[in-house]
């Protein structure tokens, strides 16, 4: 089982190296909010994997927060940027 976990956590380090590229080097600001979300959601997908790998689920109301959390500011965010490029 310690391989599946490896390599889990390897994959998550991969995608969160290519979106932190999206985010630093994106065109468009939607494209930095999408790669931002993207981080933020791998942050909470490798807590997960790390408290099925260790067996305790004691942080998992401050991973549905956060998850939460980072739901209603990708949308509220999104919604201000295309605001304000609509208004260009």
């Amino acid at each position: 089982m310690t391989v599946v976990f490896v390599l889990t956590f390897t994959l998550l380090a991969v995608a969160g190296l290519a979106a932190l590229v999206r985010m630093l080097r994106g065109p468009r600001s939607l494209d930095r909010l999408l790669a931002l979300d993207v981080v933020l959601v791998l942050i909470v997908a490798g807590a997960a994997t790390d408290m099925a790998r260790t067996g305790r689920g004691l942080n998992l109301a401050l991973l549905v927060a956060v998850a939460l959390l980072n739901f209603v500011a990708s949308v509220s965010a999104v919604r201000l940027v295309e605001r304000r490029e609509q208004h260009r």
